[in-house]
C-alpha cells in the first residue's frame, strides 16, 4: 500500500493553533527559598508545605508563588518535618519517629501524638482517623485521635518513601520511588487506580478545595556547571543545585478499558540521517525504511512530514513506514534525510490485576509461531537458560505473576551496563552486566520459554524535563523495552531495566504495564530501520553508511485527558 506522506507545518514558526493553551491547569509553581517541599496540605487557597531541610513551615500562594514564613520563632521545630496535614483548627505533622499535633495559631504548643519505633514520613487526618505512613514498617498505620490507639493498618502500595492526603472516602499516596500516585479506599485499603507522575521523586500531595485540582509537590537534585572565578585553570565545575516545585497532576481513570491516562506533552520529535560512508560504496536502487511513531493508547501521531527528501508511505503489518529510495549512492555522496512529526504523549498505566487473568483463552497460533520462538539469537535451545527459565517462575501459573517473577530474577542477577555490542541471553547471565536490549534479549528468552508471547519495542526517550520547552533535546542512546501478549486483553508495556534500583528488590512496579510520557513509541512487530537492493546482495549495514540524529522539542503541556 503506497501513500503520499502527510505534510504540515511545523517549522520554527510552528502554527499556534497547534500549541497547547496554558493556565492554572498547567503551571508550575516554583516557590522561592524552598530547597525541599515535603508533606503538603492546602489552608484555604494556599499551599502548606514543610521544607526539612531549612526548618521551614511555608504558606504559598499557588497562583503567584508568593512564600510566607509561617514559623519565624520556632525554626528548629520543624527541621526534619517530612508530613503535615490540617483538620480543623489543628495542624498535624511528622518528624523523625515522631507524631505531632498543635493549634495552627500557636506552633509552640506543639505536642507528641505517638512515637514510632522507626521514621514516621506523612500524615493525613480525617475527622478522628489519623493516617501516618512509615516506609520501614511497609505499611500506612491508622490511628484514633482520640485514644491515641492504633486501630488498623494498610499494607503500603508501593516501595519508596510515601506522602499522603484524604478526599472523602479516598486516601490517595504518592511514592518517591515508584513516580506513582495511587487511589485506595480509606477503610478498607483496596486500590481503586494508580497514576504516573510526569515529574520524578514525588514528595507529597494535596486537592486544592476550591476548583479540586490535585497539586503534587516535587523535590530532588539536578547536576550542572558552575562557572568558577576564583578556579583559573579550570572555572567549570559539575555540581548539584535543588529542584523543587508544585505542579498540578492530571488524569483520566477508564475502568473499561483498565487504563489511565496522566499528564501529557506536544513534542516535536526529528529523526534524520547523514550518510558518511566508512567504506567505498557503490549501490543502486536502494530502498532506505524507516518506521514512524505509532499510534498507541497513550501516544498519537498529529502529523509528519519529510526532513532533506520526499518519502512515500507504506503500511507494513499495521505500521506506518516512510520509503526513501536512491537511484545511486556512492562514495562521496552526502545526503541528509528523515521525517519530522508532532507527537501527543501520556504517561499510561494499566490496572489489570491477578484476579483479571486468572482465566484466560489460550494464546493463538499465529501468535505462537511468531513469539514464542527464537528469532533473534535469544540462546532458547541452550541448558542454561532453559534451566534458568524453569527457576524464575517455580510453580506460578498466573501469567502476571509469571512475568514479575521473571523481571525480578533477571534484575536479582544483572546490573546495568553500556556494552560495544549485544551478547547473547547465556553470555549476558554468565556476565551478570547488560544493557537495556540485553536485558530486552534476557526477557524475551525466559518469557518465551514460560509460554508468554512477547516482542521488543522502543525506540528513543525524549529527555524526561517536562519544563524545559522550546528547546532543542537530544537523548544520549536509543531504548528498547518489552511488550507481552495477555490473549483476551492485548499488548501491553513493560521497562526492560530501568527500575533496577537496589540490590535485591523490592523492584518498583511503575513501568509494569505502565510508560512514562517521555517514551516514544515506534516499530511495533517490524524492525525500525532497515536496507534493501533489488537483487538482494547488500552487504553494507545501516551503521556504515550514516550517522543519526535524534532531536526532541517540548512544546507544551497537553490539556486534561
Amino acid at each position: 500500500m503506497l501513500l503520499e506522506p502527510a505534510s504540515s507545518p511545523l517549522s520554527d514558526d510552528l502554527d499556534p493553533s497547534v500549541l497547547p493553551v496554558f493556565g492554572r491547569q498547567h503551571r508550575i509553581v516554583r516557590p522561592i527559598v524552598a530547597k525541599a517541599l515535603h508533606g503538603i496540605c492546602f489552608w484555604e487557597n494556599f499551599v502548606l508545605a514543610a521544607d526539612p531541610i531549612q526548618g521551614y513551615l511555608l504558606k504559598i500562594d499557588p497562583e503567584t508563588d508568593s512564600v510566607t514564613i509561617l514559623n519565624a520563632h520556632q525554626g528548629d521545630l520543624f527541621l526534619n518535618v517530612t508530613g503535615l496535614a490540617i483538620a480543623g483548627d489543628t495542624l498535624w505533622l511528622t518528624r523523625d519517629n515522631g507524631i505531632y499535633f498543635c493549634p495552627l495559631n500557636d506552633l509552640d504548643q506543639l505536642q507528641l501524638f505517638v512515637a514510632l519505633p522507626y521514621p514516621a514520613d506523612s500524615i493525613a487526618v480525617w475527622q478522628s482517623t489519623v493516617y501516618v505512613a512509615c516506609q520501614r514498617y511497609g505499611y500506612i498505620l491508622i490511628f484514633d485521635a482520640e485514644t491515641h490507639r492504633e486501630i488498623t493498618r494498610f499494607s503500603a502500595p508501593g516501595v519508596g518513601v510515601e506522602g499522603l492526603t484524604v478526599r472523602e472516602e479516598e486516601l490517595w499516596v504518592c511514592d518517591r520511588t515508584e513516580q506513582t500516585v495511587y487511589c485506595i479506599d480509606r477503610a478498607t485499603g483496596e486500590l481503586h487506580f494508580s497514576v504516573l507522575t510526569p515529574f520524578k521523586e514525588p514528595t507529597g500531595l494535596a486537592f486544592h478545595p476550591v476548583h479540586g485540582t490535585l497539586y503534587v509537590a516535587y523535590s530532588n537534585e539536578e547536576p550542572y556547571i558552575r562557572d568558577n572565578p576564583n578556579n583559573l585553570d579550570s572555572p567549570y565545575e559539575l555540581t548539584l543545585r535543588d529542584r523543587t516545585f508544585l505542579h498540578p497532576l492530571h488524569f483520566h481513570y477508564d475502568p473499561e478499558r483498565k487504563l489511565t491516562l496522566s499528564n501529557g506533552f506536544l513534542l516535536e520529535m526529528t529523526y534524520s540521517e547523514e550518510i558518511a560512508p566508512l567504506d567505498d560504496v557503490d549501490l543502486k536502487d536502494l530502498e532506505w525504511r524507516i518506521a514512524l511513531p505509532a499510534e498507541t493508547d497513550r501516544q498519537k501521531l498529529r502529523s509528519v512530514e519529510p526532513l532533506g527528501m520526499p518519502f512515500t508511505e507504506e503500511i507494513e503489518d499495521g505500521q506506518r513506514v516512510a520509503v526513501f529510495r536512491f537511484e545511486q549512492l556512492s562514495t562521496g555522496d552526502r545526503y541528509l534525510f528523515g521525517w519530522k512529526a508532532l507527537l501527543e504523549v501520556r504517561g499510561i498505566k494499566y490496572q489489570y490485576t491477578y484476579d483479571d487473568v486468572h482465566r484466560i483463552p489460550a494464546l493463538p497460533l499465529e501468535y505462537q509461531s511468531r513469539y514464542l520462538v527464537d528469532d533473534d539469537d535469544l540462546s532458547m535451545e541452550t541448558s542454561l537458560i532453559q534451566q534458568v527459565a524453569r527457576e524464575a517462575i517455580g510453580t506460578e501459573t498466573n501469567l502476571l505473576r509469571k512475568l514479575l517473577k521473571i523481571r525480578n530474577s533477571v534484575y536479582d542477577r544483572l546490573s546495568y551496563g553500556l556494552t560495544t555490542a549485544i551478547d547473547t541471553p547465556d553470555v549476558v547471565w554468565e556476565r551478570g552486566i547488560g544493557s537495556c536490549g540485553e536485558y530486552v534479549g534476557v526477557l524475551l528468552a525466559l518469557a518465551r520459554l514460560n509460554g508468554i508471547a512477547c516482542r521488543t519495542v522502543g525506540r528513543y526517550k525524549c529527555p524526561p524535563f517536562g519544563d524545559r520547552r522550546h528547546f532543542p533535546l537530544e537523548p544520549d542512546y536509543n531504548h528498547v523495552w518489552i511488550e507481552f501478549y495477555i490473549p483476551g486483553v492485548g499488548w501491553l508495556p513493560m521497562e526492560s531495566n530501568v527500575d533496577d534500583v537496589g540490590e535485591g528488590g523490592p523492584y518498583p512496579t511503575r513501568f509494569f504495564m505502565g510508560l512514562p510520557w517521555w517514551h516514544a513509541e515506534m516499530a511495533k512487530g517490524i524492525s525500525f530501520e532497515t536496507l534493501a537492493t533489488p537483487n538482494a546482495d547488500l552487504e553494507v549495514s545501516i551503521g556504515d553508511l550514516a550517522i543519526n540524529h535524534i532531536r526532541f522539542t517540548i512544546l507544551g503541556e497537553l490539556p486534561p485527558p
